[in-house]
């Protein structure tokens, strides 16, 4: 028979089961305190890092001013020039195009952007008068991660040509034009970014969700991807054009996009956000 406390006349085990429940609750109190105060933790880092992200800054050199001004200019000439041989046949075209395009983008990304783990003011900042200019280091470090960068264009390209025909790309025909196509468009929009954020996964969150600052390399990619998406309207239109055929409107969308999403990213849309 359990003992009764004659002052609060109730037995040992109940007061006993009570303060088990009083310590059980205040437990799961301080749990649900500490998993709310970890949520709030991570939720203020994720915020921090995409608050720290910044634009990107062009390198204030002749030479990187020169070619900034000079790409738009080299790109709407080859694809002008090479028009009608890409409307009579296309996967030549864009086949043989492909590496003057890697190369001017190279020369873009090596001699106009910060490359990846670079500081912009490093990058932007003159030799003071006397000073010698270590560029050896720095050189051999923007050609690896130039390189690094063209492997993670020619990865991603796969993925663009799937995504391409989740859209409504052929699938089973013209395999080769949508697959050069894709290359085309992770050359254009993919490439600069690659050498200026790497691998960074807080920067490639934003740049995924589209939270980043625009900057020419972002606005280089949402101007080529919404042009992409534009330039395949007038494919199904019953105009019977040679040039409705695929993928030239996609391709002309995909330059004609990046070029103006690039200028405008670089000049008044220039550190803003969507």
């Amino acid at each position: 028979m359990p003992l009764v406390d004659p002052v609060t006349m109730s037995s040992s085990a109940i007061v006993k089961g009570a303060v088990a429940q009083s310590a059980s609750t205040t437990k799961a109190t301080s749990g649900s305190q500490g998993t709310d105060s970890t949520t709030t933790t991570m939720s203020t880092g994720a915020s921090s890092s995409l608050a720290t992200l910044r634009p990107v800054h062009i390198k204030q050199t002749l030479a990187a001013q020169t070619v900034r001004h000079a790409l738009p200019a080299a790109l709407t000439a080859l694809y002008l020039l090479r028009f009608d041989a890409l409307v009579a046949d296309p996967v030549p075209v864009m086949r043989n195009a492909l590496p003057v395009v890697a190369a001017l983008q190279m020369t873009y990304a090596l001699l106009c952007l910060p490359a990846a783990g670079e500081p912009a003011s490093k990058s932007n900042r003159k030799p003071r008068p006397g000073e010698k200019k270590k560029g050896g280091d720095i050189g051999s470090s923007t050609i690896i991660t130039a390189l690094l960068a063209s492997v993670l264009t020619s990865v991603v390209t796969p993925f663009l040509h799937f995504a391409m025909a989740l859209f409504g790309a052929p699938f089973l025909t013209h395999g080769s034009h949508t697959f050069l196509c894709a290359a085309h468009l992770a050359l254009l929009t993919f490439f600069p970014l690659f050498y200026v954020h790497g691998v960074d996964s807080a920067a490639w969150a934003a740049v995924g969700g589209f939270r980043a600052p625009l900057d020419e390399t972002f606005g280089g990619l949402v101007g080529g991807l919404f042009g992409a998406w534009l330039g395949a309207v007038p494919i199904p239109l019953d105009w019977d054009r040679e040039w409705q055929k695929w993928p030239v409107t996609i391709l002309c969308g995909i330059y004609g996009g990046y070029l103006l999403g690039r200028i405008l990213g670089g000049t008044l849309f220039w550190g803003k956000r969507f």
